[in-house]
């Protein structure tokens, strides 16, 4: 019932510190790993419960519950710290580590479990089970603490002071057993310390004679604590994770979307550009047959670089890779143009329902419109678009270009000896082992293939380049309350992807220069080679299957990146739609509240029977009798006042008086009401009596059932002056079996109106 999160986080934090008591709780104390553990957890549960101790009362503003009250945790903190410091009296045990220290130890974990049980004492914050545990933990500590102490003092030759400690602790552990046994089983530390004492006593009388000094004249224990209340750090947890990281300002939202859409437009750009000059010295090394003639000087081997593309192809699976890419590649580009058709149905379709809503409403529908909220989406759907339309145009291209280098591609994924014998022989070309321009070309090359490693290691550094521009965003938002977004992203872009950017034009340049050089080298190295026909032939296979491998790894690549399924993109859509339809129902729901809220009734004119002219007489009334109108919940409704009794005349009375006993029992239903008199008659009122009195309708409301008829019991009538002076005589249906009927007076008297029904409207 308590609104506040400072409530919310007190309780989560409580729940912390008892979680981790039950896991210090379950550890196994028999080897090192328990023993840490339980300190550890211990020691952090003290540490969360003297947190609260410290923060709820300024984080609630009030009064805190029991649970949570800085009494109840800060005795929590004391009890978690006093089994800590047990933990550690275990731990010194289990190590045999020197009495003295034990005796310390034992001794601070009693005075903690003391303090614990002194806090408590007199309070009901803590369900009573707590306390004798704590008591009698007290006395179990501080009966440890006497008997290291008296080994002590035993090693030290005082042979009275030994007896006395150990009687002291064996006085602490007999209250144990005979008060809180059902809590905690101390039979084996009574039995340690009875033999201990046994033992002292009988050297003490038979050798030593030391006195035994009283208890009051004992040196104190020493102290040593070695735990300590571990501080609350947020987070609490290693692996925590803001969920309310991404929750912006929907102009910084999208101002992200945004400069997300120019950065990758920059990265897509440069690595476009890098991969253009990647092909580009690939296509010039392949009609050189570089560096496969270089490689042949003894033209008869495969060159170790042929034999390196094979190696890379056949990893990679060869033209089975490739068959299948293609065999996939119609239904996965079928499956990317659904899902971008859902993807920007679900758009339309909400954006539609927002402007349908936004008219209805007008001023009140106040919310960011779809279509300025889409753009980004919509953008980045027609460049999935665009690269769809792409890939159905370029299959037909893809396809040719696979099946020209099929054969060649093959080739290269056959074993090397298979490989060797495909490819033609020639004459060794001596004259140009160890020359000089095939040094030369050797350098170049190498110089190449190291620009090539540098590029790619670019192209992967752009891609894993990651700046979160919603902190920038949210910084000019709160200094100038509006983003320049384009100012802030180009500078932005320029800082971060500046030095890449300029690397990769050095390449491009580095490139250029290379290539030149190595052409040039290459026309003096086919000056100085031997000119064959068997050298030409061997050369142009060489030169074919450096080409298929090329062309492998481009239609891999490229396939591959085809065959994406765009779900990322797919799930952002119907991320959004999904909020933006959570907003739309909790406004339309608060725009309903707000319109029943407003005042819209009309005020309800009065009935006409309540109604009189000037003269006191009734207006001129239908046929028909007037219903009674509606009431409005709400309103307490009032019943109108009875009429006055009608006036008897002599001829009705003895009219009425002159009728048979027979006929008069209980009233029938009830008779049509009087028709309207003629417009212009002046008959006084008084002259004859109406047939039956006009008496308002019964009112319906809430509460107040509609008017039932039913026959009057004997001796009820609110206008009779006496019990047997009724004008009617009673039913027959009320009288007592074998009673004869009353006599019915003929004396005149007050009729009793019967009140016309009208049915519930």
């Amino acid at each position: 019932a308590l609104a506040s999160l400072g409530y919310e986080k007190t309780c989560v934090l409580f729940n912390c510190g008892a979680l981790a008591s039950q896991i210090a709780a379950e550890q196994n104390l028999d080897n090192d790993e328990g023993l840490k553990a339980a300190a550890k957890h211990y020691q952090f549960a003290s540490g969360a419960f003297q947190h609260i101790k410290d923060t709820v009362l300024s984080a609630l503003n009030r009064e805190p519950t029991v649970d949570i009250s800085p009494d109840t945790v800060g005795t929590l903190s004391l009890i978690m710290l006093a089994q800590a410091q047990e933990v550690f009296f275990l731990k010194a045990t289990r190590d045999k580590m020197k009495d003295g220290i034990i005796a310390k130890l034992a001794n601070q974990a009693a005075d903690y479990y003391g303090d614990a049980y002194k806090q408590c004492q007199y309070k009901d914050t803590l369900p009573k089970e707590v306390f004798p545990v704590l008591a009698a933990k007290h006395c179990i500590m501080q009966a440890n603490a006497e008997y290291h102490q008296s080994i002590l003092a035993k090693q030290q030759k005082k042979f009275g002071e030994e007896i006395g400690r150990l009687q002291h602790a064996a006085d602490l552990v007999k209250t144990v057993a005979s008060r809180y046994d059902e809590y905690i089983n101390v039979k084996d530390l009574v039995d340690k310390i009875n033999r201990a004492l046994t033992a002292a006593k009988k050297d003490n009388d038979f050798i030593y004679h030391d006195r035994v000094p009283d208890l009051k004249d004992l040196e104190s224990i020493g102290k040593a604590s070695l735990v300590k209340s571990t501080p609350v750090v947020v987070p609490l947890s290693q692996k925590f994770t803001d969920l309310f990281e991404k929750m912006v300002p929907l102009q910084v939202q999208q101002s992200v979307s945004v400069y997300n859409q120019r950065k990758a437009d920059l990265v897509n750009r440069v690595i476009a550009q890098m991969r253009e000059a990647t092909n580009l010295a690939n296509g010039v090394l392949a009609s050189l047959n570089l560096p496969a003639a270089i490689e042949d000087v003894s033209g008869d081997t495969v060159p170790q670089s042929i034999l390196n593309k094979s190696k890379s192809v056949i990893e990679q699976g060869g033209i089975q890779t490739v068959d299948q890419l293609i065999k996939d590649l119609p239904e996965l580009l079928q499956r990317n143009k659904e899902i971008l058709d859902e993807s920007l149905r679900l758009l339309d379709e909400e954006e539609t329902t927002d402007n349908d809503l936004r008219t209805k409403f007008k001023e009140r529908w106040q919310r960011t419109p779809s279509n300025e909220l889409y753009k980004p989406l919509r953008a980045e759907g027609a460049n999935y678009h665009n690269i769809l339309n792409k890939a159905v145009q370029a299959d037909g291209q893809v396809k040719e270009r696979y099946q020209s280098h099929r054969d060649t591609i093959a080739l290269l994924c056959k074993p090397e000896s298979e490989l060797n014998a495909a490819i033609p022989s020639a004459n060794p070309a001596k004259t140009l082992q160890g020359s000089e321009v095939v040094n030369v070309l050797r350098t170049l090359l190498a110089n190449l293939d190291e620009v090539k490693k540098e590029r790619e290691q670019l192209e992967n550094d752009l891609k894993s380049v990651n700046f979160d521009m919603t902190s920038k965003f949210l910084t000019a938002l709160a200094q100038d309350g509006a983003i320049n977004e384009e100012a802030i992203s180009v500078s932005e872009l320029d800082r971060i992807y500046g030095s890449y950017t300029q690397k990769v034009q050095e390449s491009l340049k580095k490139q250029e220069e290379l290539l030149k050089n190595i052409q040039n080298a290459h026309q003096e190295f086919s000056k100085m080679k031997q000119s064959n026909n068997e050298s030409n032939l061997r050369e142009e296979v060489l030169k074919n299957l450096a080409v298929a491998n090329d062309n492998f790894v481009e239609l891999v690549a490229n396939l591959k990146e085809g065959t994406k399924v765009w779900l990322k993109f797919q799930n952002k859509c119907s991320d959004i739609v999904f909020a933006r339809k959570t907003e739309r129902d909790e406004l339309l729901k608060d725009l309903q509240q707000s319109i029943a809220r407003e005042p819209s009734a009309p005020s309800i004119p009065l009935p006409t029977y309540q109604t009189t002219s000037a003269g006191g007489t009734k207006p001129a009334t239908s046929s028909t009798p007037t219903p009674a109108p509606r009431t409005m919940v709400g309103t307490k409704p009032q019943p109108p006042a009875r009429p006055p009794p009608p006036v008897i005349s002599a001829a009705s009375s003895s009219s009425s008086a002159s009728a048979p006993s027979g006929t008069a029992a209980a009233p029938a239903a009830a008779p049509a009401p009087a028709p309207a008199p003629t417009p212009g008659a002046s008959a006084p009122a008084a002259s004859t009596a109406p047939s039956q009195a006009q008496g308002p309708p019964y009112p319906t409301y809430p509460g107040y059932p509609g008017y039932c008829q039913m026959p009057m019991p004997m001796g009820y009538n609110p206008y009779m002056y006496g019990q047997y002076n009724l004008p009617y005589a009673p039913s027959p249906v009320y009288q007592n079996p074998g009673q004869a009927p009353y006599p019915a007076p003929q004396q005149p008297g007050y009729l009793f109106p019967q009140q016309p029904y009208y049915p519930q409207q």
